[in-house]
């Protein structure tokens, strides 16, 4: 690279003006989204009917009628499941990176990859015999 091209992107004052400008899409995207998220808010707000009744004032649960107090404590076994997800989900999330430059890794990087799945399906298969991912029990 010329010293034009390094000099335009990197310069040895933090402070400048010179990196913001590749913010201006991101920008110009969060202000679209507010703005017709607003719009959507506020047509709604005036074409909409008003109808109130006493079912439409109820809370909503899934349609099934309310019982009970809201504040009623959870099982575990859903915190261990929610939990669960959240581990497998990151993990997948290594996956993508390691799709990006397969083929420079070439047989190396595809055979340490197979190895990352297997362990995480050693551990999937555990959980799954431990029964941590069964609702019912």
């Amino acid at each position: 690279m010329t010293d034009w091209l390094l000099n335009r992107y990197y310069s040895k004052s933090p402070m400048n003006g010179s990196g913001l400008h590749t913010y201006a899409p991101l920008l110009l995207h969060l202000l679209i989204a507010a703005a017709l998220a607003g719009a959507m808010t506020a047509v709604s707000v005036l074409v909409g009917w008003r109808r109130p009744s006493r079912a439409k004032q109820q809370p909503y649960e899934c349609g099934m009628e309310p019982i009970g107090d809201a504040r009623e404590p959870f099982s575990v076994k859903f915190y261990l499941v929610a939990m669960v997800f959240i581990l497998f989900d990151v993990e997948a999330i290594f996956l993508y990176p390691w799709a990006y430059i397969f083929r420079s890794l070439r047989w190396y990087g595809f055979v340490e990859m197979m190895m990352y799945i297997a362990i995480l399906l050693v551990g999937y298969l555990y959980l799954w015999k431990k029964g941590a991912l069964d609702w019912h029990k």
